[in-house]
């Protein structure tokens, strides 16, 4: 499934409607950015989707070269436009393709479609090997509460934000259909993954549901 049709919406809607259905996106991405290095040189992004996040790594680091790894060819073709000549691409499943060496991953709401924590931790282990020494992974993505209350209310929280926008019924199965495919790891339980795989994780951005992670 592409990721337009997993959230339930034409490409062409995607820079725009991804707004409308996350908290606090741009905040968020330009939290991630900003721990770029300036000096980095390779910078990998899982999941590049259109290329929100890495068109503001290569705004950070302007010597950099990006690639962009994503399932979805549809998605790469617009990020391509969007990036031009300082990115390369290659289509296909984080978890399963070739992660290039580099001193910078990132990646926006794509390890969520990560389906288990097994599978997750070897998908850390890996890119822990494809980082140079002194590398990072920043990470971005909705990871609530371990606590049941309080990740009920974080998703009460995301719910009114969708509201604001969309009727009742069609937020509501907003949330419905995203958790059938999307599977939101609590905070304390991501970052445990993290150390697990020798990485050594520090939360730069909290609010809600959603964190801004940057492991070396």
């Amino acid at each position: 499934m592409s990721v337009a049709a997993h959230l339930g919406i034409n490409l062409a809607e995607y820079d725009a409607r991804i707004r409308t259905f996350i908290p606090d996106y741009e905040e968020m991405l330009d939290a991630a950015a900003a721990l770029v290095r300036p000096g980095a040189r390779r910078v990998v992004d899982l999941g590049t989707g259109t290329g929100a996040l890495a068109a503001r790594c290569l705004v950070r680091a302007p010597r950099a070269r990006l690639v962009g790894i994503d399932v979805d060819p549809a998605m790469a073709r617009v990020a391509a436009r969007r990036l031009g000549t300082r990115a390369s691409f290659v289509t296909g499943d984080f978890a399963r393709v070739p992660v290039p060496r580099c001193d910078t991953l990132v990646s926006s709401f794509a390890l969520h479609h990560v389906r288990t924590r097994a599978a997750k931790a070897r998908v850390y282990a890996r890119l822990r090997r494809a980082l140079s020494r002194g590398g990072q992974l920043i990470v971005v993505d909705c990871q609530p509460a371990s606590d049941p209350a309080i990740a009920a209310q974080q998703v009460d929280a995301w719910r009114r934000h969708l509201r604001r926008r969309y009727p009742r019924a069609k937020a509501d199965g907003f949330l419905r259909a995203w958790s059938r495919e999307d599977v939101y790891v609590p905070l304390e339980a991501e970052l445990t993954l993290m150390r697990r795989a020798r990485l050594k994780p520090e939360v730069v951005w909290r609010k809600g549901a959603f964190a801004v992670v940057r492991a070396t």
